[in-house]
Parts: C-alpha cells; sequence; structure tokens
C-alpha cells in the first residue's frame, strides 16, 4: 500500500468517525435541551450504542496499518500533524476494551440523570453511589491506557496533552501567591457596587443574541438555547450550537455565560472546513479552547470600552433602567469570594479550580471516598475562600463534569486564563487601537487575529507551541497577575507592590 491510498483511506475512516461522533453529540446537547425526563434510560442505551460503534471503528486494525504506512513518509503539514494526533487517539483507544467503554458510556448517561435530580433536591446521597461508579471506571480506563503513569496524569493528557500533575501544582503554587496578594490589598479597600436591578428574561435573550451576532458568532451556524448548566458542542461545519443560563436577577451572570459560550462557539467556528477527516479539525487542547471563552467574557466583556457599546443596546431592550457603563463595569469587576464558580470574580476563580483539582487528584489517588465529598469540598472552601456551602447544591453538586466522567478537566480552565492572558498582551501590541474599536463595537478584527493565531491552526500543533507561535516566549502566570492587578487593582484604586 502507498501512501496516497493509506492518507485517503484514513481519511475516509476518520470522517466516518466524525460524523458518527456528531449524532452522538447531538444525541447529547438533547439530553440536556430538548429530551424529555422519561427517556433518560433510554438515550442512555442509545449512546452505549453509539460509544460502542466509535470505539470499534477507531480500534480497527485498519488504522493502525495505515498509520505504520504513513509515518516516516514524506507527508504535508498538514497529513502529519493529522498522523501524529490520530497515533495518539488510536493507541489510547486499542487500549480500551469495548466492554469497558460502553459499561463507562452507561455510567455517564446515568450519572448525568442522577447529578440533575441531586441538585435539584440538594441531595448528595442520590449522586454519591454513581460518583463512585464514575470514579472506578476512569481509574480503570486510565490503569488500562498506561499501568506505570499516575491516573491523574492519564486523564491530563486526554485533555491537555503535555501537562503534568506536577506541573499544575508549580503553576498554582504561584497563582495562589500572587492572587492572595491581590486580595490582600483589595480587602481594605471601598467595594465596588453590584448589579441589582430585575430584568426579565425575554428581554435578555434578545441583548444576547443580538450581541452574539456583533461579536462574530455565525447564528446561521449554530443556534443560542437554554440549558441548566451552559455549555457549547462543535456538530461540525455549519453546526456549532451553544447555550446558556439567563438569570432575572442577575445580568451580569447570565451576560458573561453567553458570552463565553460565544467564544467556544465561535472557534469551532473557525476551524478549517478543509480539515475535515483530517484528524486536524479540532481545537489543539482543552485549555487552548478555554482561551477563547475566557478570553471574550474577561478580557473584552468585562471591559468598560465594552460596556460602553453594549449600554445603549441594553436600554434599547429595557428602556426603563437606570444601569449604565459605569455601573455595568463595576458590578462586572467586583471581587467578591463566594461559592459558584461559574459566579466567580476574575481574582478568585482560580481558587475554585484549585479546589476542584485536589479534590478529584484525591479520588484518583484514593486519598478520598466519593461519601466524604461534600465534607472535604466545604473544608476546602473555607480554607481558601474563607466561605461554606450551605448546601451541597452549591458546593459539591454545582458542576456537571464530574457527573459527565470528565475527571481531570478542570485544569483546563486556569490554563485558559493564562493562555488568554498572554494572547490579550500580544493582541493590544498587534492592534494599537483595541479599545477604541471595542467601544465602537468593531469586534471583527479580534475575531480575525484570533481566527489567525489560534483558529485557523486546528491541530496542526499542540497548544503550548499555538500560544508561542502567537505571542513568543512569555511567562503566562505573569502576564495574568498583571492583567489582573491592571484592571482589578485599578478598578479598586489599589496599586502593586
Amino acid at each position: 500500500m502507498n501512501v496516497e491510498t493509506a492518507w485517503n483511506h484514513l481519511r475516509e475512516h476518520t470522517s466516518e468517525l466524525e460524523t458518527i461522533g456528531a449524532v452522538s453529540g447531538l444525541l447529547g446537547w438533547d439530553q440536556q435541551v430538548n429530551m424529555p425526563p422519561k427517556a433518560g434510560a433510554f438515550r442512555g442505551e442509545q449512546l452505549a450504542v453509539l460509544s460502542k460503534l466509535i470505539h470499534t471503528r477507531r480500534t480497527s486494525p485498519k488504522v493502525g496499518e495505515w498509520l505504520d504506512v504513513l509515518e516516516g513518509a514524506d507527508l504535508t503539514e498538514l497529513q502529519a500533524a493529522g498522523v501524529r494526533n490520530l497515533r495518539r487517539d488510536y493507541d489510547r483507544s486499542t487500549k480500551l476494551s469495548e466492554g469497558l467503554v460502553e459499561r463507562i458510556a452507561r455510567a455517564e448517561s446515568a450519572g448525568f440523570e442522577a447529578w440533575v435530580k441531586a441538585k435539584n433536591t440538594d441531595d448528595f446521597a442520590t449522586f454519591e453511589p454513581h460518583l463512585a461508579t464514575l470514579v472506578e471506571l476512569t481509574k480503570e480506563r486510565a490503569a488500562a491506557i498506561s499501568s506505570d503513569t499516575p491516573a491523574y496524569d492519564v486523564l491530563l493528557e486526554s485533555f491537555d496533552p503535555g501537562t503534568t500533575t506536577a506541573d499544575l501544582r508549580v503553576t498554582f503554587a504561584r497563582l495562589r501567591t500572587g492572587l492572595v496578594e491581590l486580595l490582600d490589598a483589595i480587602r481594605d479597600a471601598e467595594p465596588l457596587p453590584a448589579v441589582t436591578e430585575t430584568f426579565h428574561a425575554e428581554g435578555q435573550l434578545k441583548l444576547h443574541t443580538e450581541l452574539l451576532e456583533s461579536l462574530g458568532y455565525d447564528l446561521q451556524g449554530g443556534r443560542l438555547d437554554a440549558a441548566e448548566h451552559p455549555f457549547t458542542i462543535g456538530l461540525g461545519p455549519g453546526d456549532v450550537r451553544i447555550t446558556t443560563h439567563i438569570h432575572p436577577n442577575d445580568l451580569l451572570n447570565g451576560l458573561g455565560s453567553t458570552i463565553h459560550e460565544a467564544g467556544h462557539g465561535m472557534y469551532e467556528q473557525g476551524l478549517p472546513v478543509d480539515f475535515v477527516g483530517t484528524g486536524v479539525r479540532s481545537a489543539a487542547s482543552l485549555g487552548l479552547h478555554e482561551s477563547q471563552s475566557r478570553f471574550w467574557e474577561n478580557f473584552i466583556g468585562r471591559s468598560l470600552p465594552f460596556f460602553r457599546w453594549l449600554e445603549p443596546r441594553l436600554r434599547g431592550h429595557f428602556p426603563g433602567t437606570s444601569v449604565g457603563a459605569n455601573e455595568l463595569y463595576a458590578g462586572a469587576n467586583r471581587v467578591v469570594p463566594g461559592l459558584i464558580r461559574v459566579e466567580a470574580d476574575e481574582v478568585t476563580y482560580n481558587l475554585h479550580i484549585i479546589v476542584r483539582f485536589e479534590l478529584e487528584l484525591a479520588l484518583m489517588e484514593g486519598r478520598l471516598d466519593p461519601r466524604d465529598m461534600p465534607d472535604a469540598w466545604n473544608e476546602k472552601y473555607k480554607e481558601y475562600l474563607g466561605i461554606t456551602p450551605p448546601s451541597n447544591a452549591k458546593g459539591c453538586l454545582q458542576d456537571v463534569h464530574w457527573a459527565s466522567g470528565a475527571f481531570g478537566y478542570f485544569p483546563s480552565y486556569t490554563l485558559g486564563n493564562l493562555y488568554a492572558s498572554s494572547l490579550g498582551v500580544q493582541l493590544q501590541r498587534d492592534l494599537p487601537s483595541l479599545w477604541d474599536g471595542v467601544g465602537a463595537g468593531e469586534f471583527g478584527p479580534i475575531l480575525s487575529w484570533l481566527r489567525e493565531k489560534v483558529h485557523h491552526k486546528g491541530h496542526l500543533m499542540d497548544a503550548p507551541e499555538i500560544v508561542r507561535a502567537a505571542v513568543g516566549e512569555r511567562d503566562s502566570v505573569e502576564d495574568l497577575l498583571t492583567y489582573l492587578w491592571g484592571r482589578h487593582g485599578a478598578a479598586y484604586g489599589v496599586t502593586r507592590p
């Protein structure tokens, strides 16, 4: 078999896998958006069948044969990247039995349904046996992939290739020290006022839709829906869907969620159509994906120029409001330690991630029994944030990740913040009129810059290489701390020592 034939076979096979994966993703989207409650059990069966089918095709010996022919051959940049990515995926997948994959799919579907019920009723006992099952299955999967590697490192490799537990410990330690310094400086400052006015959900949804179109999210190739936990799913070219959660009594929360998911969605919409079937039409890592959502939500969406642009649009949908740009800016940049990760301010956000990282690492290392999660969670929040959750619904049940088996995902959020801060430094250098443009609602140059530097790269390189090519060699921890001092320190009238 020659190289051209092997590549054509591999690409056709990968295209079919992507199509089946999109069907599975569509069922998952429907489960969280439209599915009737009684359909949960059968949906689990449907997803299990598709997961088994995907696994069988992904681990076909033919894939290994094609990769053997292609490796070491004279390939284009696209082909070489595809072979690297598909080999990584193939080697991990072939170590998992069909039975294990099917059991995990069923457990994740059941876990999600149990989590929704447990969160709505504040009953951790309903979810605890599912959490225990998912933890054990995750350990089993990690051991099957690499019995010589710590389970958590195996999990990190699937989300952010090249990141290790040791890396995270060092990074989090530096961040924690810097964040505590900023928090200490802010504590004695005059508090910033919150936005407390009520905005009806229908008007907010119209505002969010107008905002999405202005930012550059293509509503002809996507849609906005409501979900318990906001998420984005890319089903393929021309079909990238986002969800949000609107709160009548918390305008900024819902606004931030929509902008966050728009960042994810625009990344997915920016992946090259020509990369379909190559193993390269995907984000290089979840951390890089998070960098796009956090960049738009925070760097742009919490800036004063952004709120100056938004103010007349807010008044257009809510003519009687007294809330203006300055009030929105102050409310969006308040620093108040809270219970809920998705509602956290930028300064304390990474402390929420550290809590989750340490707890799920303890689960994987057997140092924490799932039944003890509520107490362990509450102790961490008391230690790191100085607050104790009044309920499990606002504590260890607030996130969907563990219910979906996504252990090792949470660090991606902090990696995203780090990448975003360095991208922001370079963007301001490349676009000197950046903030004038934001104030005028000219978001196109920003999206074009991100398309060139990140989106259009797909997974030609791993995330650290893509960021390095965009910004050069930078200290991302220092970039993030400098950004936080520059925005929040200025808002509170404090300066960095």
